[in-house]
């Protein structure tokens, strides 16, 4: 008996779920209750060499990862389209799905879950935060809280960046350089440090916390490039820290969200997040203030929290075993 599994994407976060799905094999079979069956994984290009065994189905065809039936898919793909297309026929042949794509389900999440239903599993933590189980929190630890307000660092790319700034003294252009050559930058950095990258993970909180996002015209959206020195100069005169942040709350029914930097003093919970790290800072009901912290970026971190979602699937749905 087996369970079949199949990976859409095989760069940075495909590989990391396949690096895991290979290391972990025994202990994720315990877990599992069956052994867990890689069926294939879906490339941009064949032509392109990868170190995978000739037993590994790979193919660039996605009509013929579904010919293999899998139970689960891991959605690692960049951009709206083709991944929203491909979860969709996933979901209508009742195949779990795993995703890491935030600009798809920031768009066409609502639609996916609505389309699951009770029948289907999603998983796509990874989305938000890589790592650091924010997503898992919410739904599983704070059923009961109403959250009233949310602030998160969720981009590790301007994190790190302003941390070398305040700390390093160093300039804008050489901490952006210094993040690109460690691989925490890419070669275009546009998304990260004008804060698309945080509104998106930040309408993924919204749609999982309200049930709804704000329209997305009206969400303040402001990067980090435009800081000026000294500004950087008298929050550190105040004993305080720039950070980017990713605020949404509720105020007089409405919701009103931002992405913007902000000088936080000592006393806040995301003033000590510093590197790459993100973090989410959040007010319940019951709680009251809480701060969740923990990697924001790298290929195990996201690849780890795609992972934890297919064995909670696992869990939580009836999968077909293969004989």
């Amino acid at each position: 008996m087996t369970i079949k599994a199949a990976i859409l994407g095989f760069g940075t976060v495909g590989q990391g779920v396949y690096q895991i799905l290979q290391t972990k094999r025994d202990h994720l079979t315990k877990l599992a209750g069956a052994p867990i069956e890689l069926c294939g994984i879906l490339v941009e290009n064949l032509s392109k060499e990868r170190e995978l065994p000739y037993s590994v189905f790979v193919t660039d065809q996605y009509e013929q990862i579904l010919a293999q039936q899998p139970d689960v898919i891991f959605e690692a793909i960049v951009g709206e389209e083709p991944g929203f297309s491909y979860l969709t026929k996933a979901i209508d042949q009742h195949i779990h799905v795993i995703t890491a794509n935030k600009v798809m389900f920031a768009n066409h999440g609502n639609h996916l879950l609505t389309q699951a239903g009770e029948r289907v599993g999603i998983g796509y933590e990874a989305t938000t935060a890589a790592g650091t189980p924010i997503l898992g929190t919410i739904t599983r630890l704070l059923q009961v809280n109403s959250i009233t307000k949310v602030e998160a660092i969720l981009n590790g790319t301007s994190n790190y960046i302003l941390s070398s700034i305040q700390s390093e003294g160093r300039s804008f252009q050489d901490a952006l350089e210094e993040a690109q050559k460690r691989g925490f930058a890419e070669a275009d950095p546009t998304n990260d440090i004008k804060g698309y990258d945080a509104f998106y993970k930040l309408m993924i909180l919204s749609q999982l916390i309200y049930r709804k996002q704000p329209s997305w015209e009206t969400v303040l959206c402001e990067g980090i490039d435009q800081i000026t020195a000294d500004q950087f100069i008298n929050a550190q005169q105040q004993g305080s820290k720039i950070r980017h942040i990713a605020s949404i709350e509720v105020v007089n029914g409405k919701l009103n969200a931002s992405v913007k930097p902000q000088v936080l003093p000592p006393s806040h919970g995301l003033y000590p997040v510093d590197g790459v790290d993100n973090a989410i800072h959040l007010i319940g009901d019951l709680v009251g203030p809480l701060t969740l912290r923990g990697a924001g970026a790298g290929q195990l971190p996201t690849a780890s929290a795609m992972v934890e979602d297919f064995l909670y699937i696992l869990q939580s749905y009836p999968v077909k075993q293969h004989i």
